[in-house]
């Protein structure tokens, strides 16, 4: 398995391949389809991110109530597709990676290769293993959408695939 770090920077985006494991370390946020359409809203009328979206990661997540003695609840992936049309805005923003699952929209495989981006498949139906991976959690932004507010997350070991690569090579098993 690769290692990889977060924050991730466009060269070593680049170097990853589709259908290639990773264990990703660092810090990565979470972001669901609310706050992907506030990020979009707020870049539209020219205001500031509450996140810098360069070379950041973010996974498609809205983890559960964390347990007495944990950082974070259930976190598992959610489905991809429904960022779609929020994706390609964020990565002109310097977006690098994201965290899903299932399949990306044509527009956004194209955008993941112009910003030289990479999509990451986790396995759906794990959030409760994934939650093992992250060390601390904190709502960092739109804390009124609940569990779809923006978390910093730091992660150690989170397994992925490479599901759509900075060359916009797509690894089929993970994305249908």
């Amino acid at each position: 398995m690769t290692e990889v770090h977060a924050p991730l920077t466009r060269e070593a985006a680049e170097e990853l391949r589709a259908g290639e494991e990773v264990l990703i370390s660092g810090i990565i946020y979470t972001a669901r389809d609310a706050a992907h359409k506030k990020l979009c809203e707020l870049l539209q009328k020219g205001e500031a991110l509450p996140i810098d979206l360069e070379d950041a990661v973010l996974y498609y997540a809205g983890p559960t109530p964390p347990p007495p003695g944990c950082s974070i609840g259930s976190c598992g992936p959610t489905t991809a597709s429904r960022m779609d049309r929020f994706t390609p805005r964020l990565l002109e923003e310097g977006l690098r990676g994201m965290i899903g699952k299932g399949h990306r929209s044509p527009e956004v495989v194209e955008a993941i290769a112009k910003n030289g981006a990479v999509f990451f498949a986790a396995e759906g139906g794990c959030g409760a293993l994934l939650a093992r991976c992250v060390r601390r959690a904190e709502v960092i932004a739109f804390p009124e959408l609940g569990t779809e507010a923006i978390r910093r997350l730091i992660v150690e070991n989170f397994p992925a695939v490479v599901a759509v690569d900075a060359k916009g090579s797509v690894y089929n098993k993970w994305t249908i």
